[in-house]
């Protein structure tokens, strides 16, 4: 399912049009960024949740030449699913 999709379910589901139901989850998905960027973290009870992790600096290699190289510390988003959403896809 892609972005446009989604939308279209959310229309459906909650008897909305598209326009209002892409403002919302563009608004949802805004939300949930900026709150990332500040790194505080989204629990959403039953779905899971949103964190941010560092990533230390580390060495790799080139996988051409495979001289080592320097990779930069950096900041990572994760998800973690609750276990609501785990028991649901489990067949």
């Amino acid at each position: 399912m892609n972005k446009q999709e989604l939308i279209g379910e959310v229309a459906e589901r909650a008897g909305l049009n598209r326009s209002d139901a892409s403002r919302a989850v563009e608004t949802m998905l805004e939300v949930i960024t900026s709150t990332l960027k500040r790194g505080d973290e989204v629990r959403l009870v039953g779905f899971g949740n949103f964190t941010v992790t560092e990533r230390k600096a580390s060495t790799g290699r080139n996988p051409r030449t495979g001289e080592p190289m320097q990779i930069k510390a950096s900041q990572q988003p994760k998800f973690r699913p609750g276990k609501v959403l785990k028991d649901a896809v489990q067949k």
